[in-house]
């Protein structure tokens, strides 16, 4: 599938890191490095613009490296770009650390997964089907 994107940023467009990879890279556009004291959160752009077809919507979700060695991951995960937006993608992160963390530009700050998506068409019911989980939520499926 091909996608048309703007790169405002001097990086490197976002691709896949192997053959089986699901999500690619994006990276901070800053002009300097920034620091992302412990529970702040801050708006970091990409530089990237995107223009997705019908039926697709792109995900971005945490770097699993960032959140394991730095307590650094995406707030609103996963965020949905949909396919009608044009603006600049903008990464929401935040420092669950107790460490600061610098954000240096070019930085590998999240990962963006394309996947097709449903439009839903709501059937109002006056009950639903009977299944063996029921109204089980929470914790209910566990031991």
């Amino acid at each position: 599938m091909k996608v048309k994107i703007v790169n405002k940023s001097g990086q490197p467009l976002p691709a896949y890191a192997t053959a089986l990879s699901a999500g690619m890279d994006l990276r901070a556009d800053l002009e300097a490095p920034v620091i992302l004291e412990p529970l702040e959160r801050i708006l970091v752009p990409t530089g990237l613009f995107i223009a997705l077809p019908a039926g697709f919507e792109a995900q971005v979700r945490p770097r699993s490296g960032l959140a394991a060695k730095h307590g650094v991951t995406v707030l609103n995960t996963p965020g949905t770009i949909d396919a009608d937006y044009r603006g600049e993608i903008k990464v929401i992160l935040v420092n669950l650390s107790h460490t600061p963390f610098t954000i240096v530009p070019g930085e590998r700050i999240a990962q963006m997964v394309v996947a097709r998506h449903e439009r839903v068409e709501w059937e109002e019911a006056e009950s639903l089907d009977e299944t063996a989980r029921g109204e089980g939520g929470f914790g209910s499926t566990g031991r």
